[in-house]
């Protein structure tokens, strides 16, 4: 057997790729890098299911805890930070095993993607311009602009369709030039953790329940103290976001609850659409009794 392929463990929140990934490394003798653009801030812990050290068994977990709840993420730099380890864990003969539900990050790691600088002053405009107007106008001149790229991203999604402008604006090239491409830069193998709708959606509400039960709301009351609510990208976190809410009186704590297993029921569904788009995924079934087993069999048929 030759060199292991990159393994990426993909699929939706509340699948359980987390305890894949780290059973796949202790087999395979590798380390998993996390590709969950939550698990990345320092303090998120239960409302992102981060795996405490117990769970981890022994296995290095890398990017997990590095940026503060104020800072904004970026994919170009998780980028940056991700590939060196992944160049690493290779040339020491150890299986990269990245684990999470980003997408975007785990194809930043397995793709040639680039990602167009920034416009701090353009940023600023188009950003003065959603707060003030709503996505609605925003979107409708990124239609114009680019077709394709609004056909993929949703109307509602402000950030996403501000950046668009923004690299058309920067670039002079369309916002979808830029968009993911399959071309590979490392042998990759993507097992995806398939969980039937109806099934992952009891799931996902049995998991906000003990998100609930294991101090939730405190997590966030001391997140909030080192400025959460400002945080652009942390702030509008699953069950961050409608915490920040209860605790600022808009919400019941009931509301708040109901509307996280709302928000996070749609976020796996958007999840499994992107990786669904991926025929590179191969899904396994998440109660197969022997699943790393076929994992394992997957991965090593591809090196």
């Amino acid at each position: 057997m030759g060199q292991l392929p990159v393994i990426a463990v993909v699929g939706a929140t509340a699948a359980g790729k987390s305890d894949l990934a780290v059973e796949l490394a202790l087999r395979l003798g590798g380390e998993v890098i996390n590709t969950d653009s939550m698990q990345l801030y320092e303090g998120m812990d239960i409302g992102t299911a981060k795996l405490s050290l117990q769970e981890r068994r022994g296995v290095p977990h890398h990017l997990l805890d590095i940026w503060p709840v104020t800072r904004t993420a970026s994919v170009a730099e998780y980028q940056r930070l991700a590939r060196p380890l992944v160049e690493d864990l290779r040339s020491r003969g150890s299986a990269p095993v990245l684990a999470g539900g980003s997408g975007l990050y785990v194809r930043a790691v397995l793709d040639d993607l680039e990602f167009p600088g920034t416009d701090p002053d353009a940023r600023e405009r188009l950003e003065k311009e959603l707060a003030e107007t709503g996505p609605a106008p925003l979107y409708d001149r990124l239609k114009s602009l680019d077709p394709v790229a609004a056909e993929n991203i949703l109307p509602s999604n402000g950030r996403r369709i501000v950046r668009a402008l923004e690299v058309i604006e920067l670039s002079g090239r369309p916002f979808s030039a830029t968009m993911p491409s399959y071309d590979a830069v490392y042998d990759s193998v993507q097992i995806g953790v398939e969980v039937p709708r109806p099934v992952l959606d009891e799931r996902i509400e049995l998991r906000v329940a003990r998100m609930w039960e294991a101090g939730l709301v405190d997590e966030v009351r001391a997140l909030a103290a080192r400025g959460l609510a400002e945080g652009r990208t942390a702030g509008r976190a699953l069950g961050y976001a409608q915490v920040l809410r209860f605790l600022a009186g808009e919400w019941t704590e009931e509301q708040a609850r109901a509307e996280t297993v709302r928000a996070t029921r749609r976020f796996a569904r958007r999840q499994e659409s992107w990786f669904r788009r991926d025929p590179r995924v191969v899904w396994l079934p998440f109660d197969a009794p022997d699943l790393a087993d076929r994992a394992i069999t997957v991965i090593t048929g591809a090196s």
